[in-house]
């Protein structure tokens, strides 16, 4: 049986509709797993049950995150907030967190995250970091990789990649900032950049801000390793 994978999709102000990516669904499908959309749910019995029933959560790119919900008011550069996404995906973060059950968040899911455990981030890296910032939004296809990422030794990030640097694409102005126990800064770029994070408790719990989906349909080993390693994860039930 193939592991079902919880795949959150995104919903666009002013129409009733959901959207996911296909590069998604194919990193997810390529892997090994069945990726299954999942709504933006509201009720807690509903999102708890879901939890029990998928095997492993992607927790995909898409608009920025509400700061309120890290104790911040909206900056001027902050771009469209989805109430009802950023409710449904952080609780249903934490119930797998709970579960044990394996997570793997890329881009937004990565800041998603950070702030389901306490953490924070910046809402706009370009008017927030003092420092010379590399280009992380990138004019180049999505799948190319455009600037590098040093990746902490004995990671998962580097147990998956077998690399201590990686070059990632690169497509956000939001970053986490500060990241608190369990996880680990696990990826960063040369401008100091948070670029991945995990949990030092959990089996398969991954985020990076970059988007391996779509290096992954262009062949790149490091995203088809990050995919695989996280749907081995969920067909196992997160054990090691």
């Amino acid at each position: 049986m193939k592991p079902i994978i919880g795949l959150t999709a995104s919903l666009e102000l002013g129409r009733d509709e959901y959207g996911i990516e296909l590069a998604d669904t194919e990193a997810i499908l390529a892997a090994g797993g069945l990726p299954v959309m999942v709504p933006h749910l509201m009720d807690e019995a509903d999102i708890n049950e879901l939890a029990e029933h998928i095997d492993g959560l992607f927790l995909a790119g898409g608009y920025d995150i509400d700061p309120t919900l890290f104790d911040e008011e909206p900056l001027p550069n902050l771009g469209v907030i989805i109430p009802s996404r950023d409710a449904f995906e952080l609780a249903l973060a934490k119930k797998m967190l709970a579960l044990e059950k394996p997570i793997l968040g890329v881009c937004r899911g990565a800041q998603i995250l950070n702030i389901a455990v306490g953490g924070d981030m910046y809402q706009d890296i370009t008017t927030q970091v003092k420092e010379d910032l590399l280009q992380h939004q990138q004019k180049a296809p999505k799948f190319h990789g455009s600037h590098f990422v040093d990746v902490a030794k004995a990671s998962l990030l580097h147990r998956l990649t077998g690399q201590q640097r990686l070059k990632v694409n690169s497509r956000h102005h939001q970053a986490n900032r500060r990241v608190p126990q369990p996880f680990i800064v696990s990826g960063v770029s040369s401008d100091g950049i948070v670029e991945a994070i995990e949990s030092a408790q959990h089996h398969f719990v991954l985020g990076v801000q970059w988007h391996p989906e779509n290096m992954a349909r262009a062949g790149d080993s490091a995203s088809l390793a990050i995919f695989n390693g996280f749907i081995e994860a969920s067909r196992k039930g997160g054990i090691e």
